[in-house]
């Protein structure tokens, strides 16, 4: 590839690589918040920064399976699977290290007449953080997630004792690889540590800007699995992988920002007006938080995984945790409900829509919860299901409005062909279960 400059409205994009450039992944996130789109040579790359490319909009219809879902009748396999003009966000241009010659770079999707794809998870999450700037706050974010790993002979590669000095030491190889692939990538992974389930281990990332802690956030989880599938083993955000055993989460820790000093710190009554908002969309926020028919069998008492709507100081029982610190940067909250194997985009948007609506009604939280969350009584439960989570969301109408209304139609839409494909199955379970005594 040569050297190149292109003036965009981002400013000027040097594709001078740091080596020889084969490949330019050119992604976009699709409603599961999988990366889905194209490799291309570097001057059909160049290309796309200065016109765009074209990608079918079937990418916004397709199920976890690759199935196209065929309840959307204005795009997708009813409509002719049509294009979509895909422009590259030349900031999220970076390099894959343990893929020589190849880079990869996010893009924007608009519509074939120009006009901006509002069912697109990153412009979703750009719809909520205008909604937080109208209320006067930038948003700073910053998602951890829990991954399952197993070798290459198919091995758990812990045995499950969570923040264990010597377990931790069998992840070298791997995590030697997964830091500086990820620096690459623009991605600070500050902390590793094994976690209470067998080869299940938990990654922290640094908080960065709403949109880019998303764009981190998708680019650790697409990092994680094909780096891993590169040395012959492999890793799961499946939320849960095996019953009786801890889940796999994707918390969000999240603060509001103004003047370049965090509001949280520096006042306790933002921080509780946008805990408040939170917890009061907390049911319906669930359908993008726990957005699987899985998603839910993490969600059980004792195994960190919040059932109720519920918050404490320091407390991780609850489905948001108020961290207070002396230095005022890390100032947040956690919510604790979402798991692996959300969107982060969508996840993310969710809480910030959230928490400005709390913040512009300036919302009172009730009092903290102190001790077990899961055994207090009074304290409102939240869906245990999918169906119930999609009921929830479509009552809210508030929250559904935040995110847009099209894209909610769009979203709902999705999850009801989740429970439809759900209903239709019949699992090895069932057949063990019940052949013998009917």
């Amino acid at each position: 590839m040569t050297e190149t400059k292109v003036e965009t409205a981002l400013g000027t994009v040097d594709f001078r690589p740091t080596e020889h450039v084969e490949f330019v992944l050119l992604v976009i996130p699709d409603v599961n918040g999988s990366l889905r789109g194209k490799a291309l040579r570097p001057d059909a790359f160049e290309a796309a920064v200065r016109h765009g490319t074209v990608m079918t909009d079937l990418l916004l219809a397709l199920d976890p399976v690759d199935t196209p879902i065929a309840d959307y009748e204005q795009f997708g396999i009813r409509s002719g699977a049509a294009d979509l003009v895909v422009h590259p966000d030349s900031s999220t241009l970076h390099d894959l290290q343990w893929r020589p010659g190849w880079r990869i770079c996010l893009g924007t999707p608009s519509w074939p007449d120009g006009s901006r794809c509002e069912l697109a998870s990153r412009e979703v999450l750009r719809v909520g953080l205008a909604q937080m700037l109208e209320v006067g706050y930038d948003v700073m974010a910053a998602i951890e997630y829990e991954v399952r790993l197993t070798d290459a002979q198919d091995r758990l590669v812990t045995s499950g004792i969570s923040y264990s000095a010597g377990e931790v030491a069998a992840l070298d190889a791997f995590v030697s690889a997964l830091r500086p692939a990820l620096e690459d990538l623009g991605v600070e992974m500050t902390a590793v540590h094994t976690e209470a389930a067998p080869g299940l281990v938990e990654l922290n990332l640094a908080a960065r800007p709403g949109l880019q802690a998303a764009d981190d956030a998708a680019y650790t989880k697409f990092a994680v699995k094909d780096l891993a599938r590169s040395m012959g083993m492999r890793a799961s955000f499946l939320a849960k992988s095996a019953a009786g055993e801890e889940g796999s989460s994707g918390h969000v820790h999240f603060s509001c920002w103004r003047g370049g000093s965090n509001a949280f710190a520096e006042s306790t009554e933002v921080m509780n007006s946008a805990i408040a908002g939170v917890l009061g969309h907390l049911p319906a926020a669930s359908l993008l938080l726990n957005p699987t028919i899985n998603s839910y069998k993490r969600l059980v008492p004792g195994w960190f995984a919040p059932t109720n709507v519920s918050w404490g100081v320091e407390n991780r029982s609850c489905a948001v945790r108020a961290i207070q610190s002396p230095r005022p940067e890390l100032c947040r909250f956690e919510c604790r409900r979402p798991g692996a194997d959300a969107n982060p985009y969508l996840a993310l948007s969710a809480i910030v829509v959230s928490a400005a609506d709390g913040l512009r009604g300036n919302a009172r939280v009730p009092a903290p919860v102190e001790g077990d969350a899961y055994s207090q009584p009074g304290l409102a439960a939240l869906p245990g299901s999918l169906e119930a989570a999609l009921r929830e969301f479509e009552a809210d109408a508030t929250l559904r409005l935040g995110l847009g209304e099209v894209f909610s139609a769009y979203y709902a839409t999705s999850r009801r062909w989740e429970l439809k494909a759900w209903q239709e199955a019949v699992t090895e379970w069932e057949k063990s279960r019940y052949d013998r005594s009917v």
